[in-house]
């Protein structure tokens, strides 16, 4: 569900649209709460909100990109980074807020890797909403208080790095071999020729480093974080 709000903001930064803004949350409450801090911090031609990836990527088919996305990871039709990745594929040059409880370095350093704008924990204050966005408009990315750096590339973050780089049809070439289908297959479910389908497949498997497709499934469902988000109660 997609829903839209032109009120003014409360005390913006700059009197200058920047462009309009996407918050993707489920939870409508939080939503709303994060749709007023981004009109009180920067002035937004409008900001819309998506409860789902799917309704994000429906909002963003067929205009100009927007000037900022605020995405959770926890959303009913993704798991882990994988609505990250989709998103920045859908619109590269849109910086990606990630906004989230989970707080761990590992998470953190993730959704950076596969190419977050900034990480702030929820529940922040406006203040810390209104930094990020400064950060990212000097061209920085925005990493919380406590985050502690990490001199070694870990290998979940390589692998991230690794599906990030894909390319849309790539992926959703990826996406069909983790389904059990077969070249043949694939290239009719894309209306692309077989053979086209055979050379994505290589190119997949050497950006993902892997020498057959069991690795590249292996990877892509490593790279959904399911070890790392806290497990259900």
């Amino acid at each position: 569900m997609i829903a839209q709000n032109q009120a003014p903001p409360e005390h913006p930064t700059t009197t200058k649209p920047i462009g309009w803004a996407l918050v993707v949350d489920d939870h409508p409450l939080f939503c709303d709460a994060l749709e007023l801090t981004l009109k009180s911090v920067a002035v937004f031609s409008a900001v819309k909100t998506a409860d789902c990836l799917e309704a994000a990527l429906t909002a963003l088919q067929g205009i100009d990109a927007p000037a900022l996305i605020i995405l959770d990871l926890n959303l009913p039709d993704v798991n882990g980074l994988d609505g990250l990745i989709r998103l920045k594929r859908q619109a590269d040059k849109t910086p990606v807020i990630i906004v989230s409880s989970m707080t761990d370095n590992a998470i953190i350093s993730g959704a950076i890797v596969a190419g977050a704008a900034g990480f702030v924990p929820k529940h922040s204050p406006r203040a810390v909403f209104k930094e990020a966005i400064e950060h990212i408009e000097r061209g920085e990315v925005y990493k919380p208080a406590g985050y502690v750096e990490s001199s070694n590339t870990s290998e979940r973050d390589e692998t991230v790095s690794r599906l990030s780089s894909l390319t849309n049809q790539q992926a959703r070439i990826l996406e069909l071999i983790c389904e059990g289908k077969l070249n043949k297959q694939i290239a009719f479910d894309m209306t692309i020729a077989e053979t086209t389908v055979k050379a994505h497949v290589t190119a997949i498997m050497r950006k993902l480093g892997v020498q057959s497709r069991t690795q590249a499934v292996l990877v892509a469902q490593d790279a959904r974080f399911a070890s790392v988000l806290p497990k259900p109660e």
